[in-house]
């Protein structure tokens, strides 16, 4: 693990897998996750030559917190790790609640990133003409409700989910029961809650409460969206309504993928991210 120091004298707790000299690419975990979050097959990233840099965004893990934090502000923490490794240009994706976050950092730093892709992400909370929250569980409209009532509000909600957590669709149980996925999973969810709920509810604040602080169409490098059809936790309407409003992307659907199975679909990603 890394500590790289921001500009505000935050901590963020940052972890390499892969190749050391191989080509970089920053992923952005999701919601809630830490840095221990990538997919479980470790030679994965050794096959391809990358060099995988993750982090504990903010709250999360190691990662000091920073109460009030719009998805914006994600951009500059993915250069102030990446000046602090040496990386000149890079390739950045999220999964999930890293989706939008990604995004953010290819929008505000085009110089700098080459290329961005994104597996199951949310689209912004004011999306216009999308229905945000139709199709999702209970469990996550009901956070979406609480969000927008407030932070107080949307942290009880989260305490209580943390102790006595919504059982997650069965498709999303199949594979997150897996023993080579459950044995990263369950980590890296400890890791990330260790501190407490306060970077969960940042988090979910600023994905399903708050303006982003940027547009999809600002993104001006080359992306890449997927999203599984049977995603009952992000529906695929959302990814859908961000290929329709980033410049030139492309959208890839899976029609017998949930929202775990951004697992079957990281290879394909991270092999299209080294095409730059």
């Amino acid at each position: 693990m890394h500590s790289v120091i921001t500009s505000d004298g935050r901590v963020l707790a940052v972890e390499e897998y892969g190749v050391p000299s191989g080509v970089p690419v920053v992923y952005l975990h999701g919601t809630p996750m830490s840095r221990l979050a990538r997919h479980p097959d470790d030679q994965m990233f050794i096959d391809l030559g990358i060099r995988l840099i993750t982090y504990d965004r903010p709250g999360f893990g190691r990662s000091t917190p920073q109460p009030g934090r719009i998805v914006a502000d994600a951009a500059e923490d993915v250069v102030t790790l990446a000046d602090a490794l040496g990386l000149s240009r890079f390739a950045v994706f999220g999964v999930s609640g890293g989706g939008p976050h990604a995004l953010a950092a290819a929008a505000a730093y085009p110089h700098r990133i080459s290329r961005v892709a994104t597996l199951a992400s949310l689209a912004p909370c004011d999306a216009d003409g999308l229905e945000w929250t139709a199709g999702m569980t209970e469990g996550n409209q009901g956070s979406s409700v609480a969000a927008r009532r407030g932070r107080d509000e949307l942290t009880v909600r989260l305490t209580q989910a943390a102790e006595s957590p919504l059982p997650l669709p069965e498709r999303d149980l199949a594979v997150l029961g897996r023993p080579e996925i459950a044995a990263m999973v369950q980590p890296a969810m400890a890791e990330a809650l260790a501190p407490g709920v306060s970077g969960w509810v940042d988090d979910v604040f600023a994905l399903y409460g708050l303006p982003w602080g940027f547009s999809p169409r600002s993104v001006r490098v080359p992306a890449h969206l997927w999203h599984g059809e049977l995603d009952e936790l992000v529906p695929a309407a959302h990814s859908r309504w961000l290929a329709d409003r980033i410049p030139g992307a492309t959208l890839v659907t899976d029609a017998e993928g949930s929202h775990a199975g951004h697992f079957a679909a990281t290879r394909d990603t991270l092999t299209w991210l080294l095409a730059s």
